[in-house]
């Protein structure tokens, strides 16, 4: 059995790969400071709205009987009621306010439920929409506040039907076609929530329903994602997780999403994120596994290459779950391709094999392995 779910929940509030959540609190500073974003001159009553909307939001923080007394009074229907302005700065500070709500405790059963029965939700997806509209600043706080509603998952059937993914899916090329033509570095904290967003939605029985996959248009979504990934790979490493589980998930229950990724010639540059970090190698193979169980016509394109090579450097890896993913890929390869144990064989495969024969977790797989290489 795999090291990894082929398709799950992420949680990347940090790093590692764990179930769905409450997340992103940590990263994005939920303390209950606005930054100062006022622009003038203003409408007084433009900027008396910014500010009781920034007020709104600190005192959500501040605990959940200030929260238990703002619900009744309605501020679920005002802040849909402001979401409605023309102003960026108004909308900006609704999204703060938002976030702060969403991310109570008490969220998923007193709150997300009101918020998905308003016209919140369609607002907000028109508000990610790509084009010369799209403010930046709107953008991230409205993708932060989808991403706390997906993690709830109260009804993310309803944000698919609303067309959440191909929004997302959208504005995911937007933003690699930005890295393209832009070194700003600020754009990783639009990205990182679109990422999430996508990946979490992908695990819901929804998206197979109503075709969901198709709305990413396979290949130019696999292809923006590596554009992504080259980003991150130079200017922030921390957000490649995020990525390779979003790959994840693409490709996990996908042979359209596999084919892309081969007919984009993208295993090599795969390969070459193995030595970032475990967590980016567990993830990178789990990818790999994805495209190799889908059967003999998708090992043919990974092998022969420099895939078993950089298996044969894995194995090196002292961490057991990296460890266990090659294991796994490998035995997939043999299956699908005998001929590749027969090179693990001559690449000295067994030796490396040998390091791994006391590890209580790896012993029966390696044993396996060594079986199949050996006698098919």
């Amino acid at each position: 059995m795999r090291g990894l779910d082929p398709r799950g929940s992420r949680d990347p509030a940090v790093p590692v790969v764990s179930p769905a959540g409450n997340r992103g609190k940590g990263e994005r500073g939920s303390s209950g400071q606005p930054s100062p974003r006022l622009a003038a001159p203003r409408d007084t009553a433009d900027l008396h709205q910014e500010l009781c909307l920034y007020t709104l939001g600190n005192l959500i923080v501040e605990s959940e009987a200030v929260r238990s007394k703002l619900l009744p009074q309605g501020i679920v229907p005002a802040l849909a009621a402001c979401i409605q302005s023309p102003h960026q700065t108004v909308l900006e500070a609704l999204g703060y306010a938002l976030s702060q709500l969403l991310q109570a405790k008490e969220a998923p059963e007193k709150i997300i439920p009101s918020v998905l029965g308003s016209a919140l939700p369609q607002h907000m997806l028109q508000l990610l929409q790509p084009g010369p509209k799209l403010n930046p600043g709107v953008a991230v706080e409205f993708a932060w506040c989808l991403h706390y509603i997906i993690c709830s998952q109260v009804n993310n059937a309803l944000l698919i039907t609303h067309g959440a993914l191909s929004t997302l899916g959208l504005l995911l090329l937007d933003l690699a076609g930005a890295v393209q033509r832009s070194e700003d570095t600020g754009l990783e904290l639009l990205v990182c929530p679109v990422l999430r967003c996508l990946s979490n939605l992908l695990t819901e029985p929804a998206v197979d329903a109503v075709g969901g996959q198709m709305e990413l248009r396979d290949e130019r979504v696999v292809a923006s994602l590596f554009i992504l990934l080259q980003f991150f790979l130079q200017k922030q490493p921390s957000l490649l997780p995020e990525g390779l589980w979003l790959l994840n998930n693409l490709t996990a229950n996908s042979p359209s999403f596999c084919t892309s990724l081969l007919s984009l010639d993208l295993i090599e540059p795969l390969l070459r994120l193995l030595p970032v970090s475990n967590v980016v190698s567990v993830l990178v193979l789990t990818v790999l596994c994805n495209v190799a169980e889908k059967g003999p016509a998708y090992c043919w394109h990974l092998w022969p290459g420099p895939l078993l090579s950089s298996l044969l450097d894995t194995l090196v890896f002292s961490d057991t779950e990296v460890v266990g993913q090659t294991l796994e890929l490998l035995q997939l390869l043999f299956l699908y391709r005998p001929e590749t144990a027969q090179a693990f064989l001559q690449q000295s495969g067994l030796q490396a094999l040998k390091r791994h024969e006391e590890e209580a977790q790896l012993q029966d797989r390696v044993h396996a392995l060594q079986q199949t290489a050996l006698h098919g």
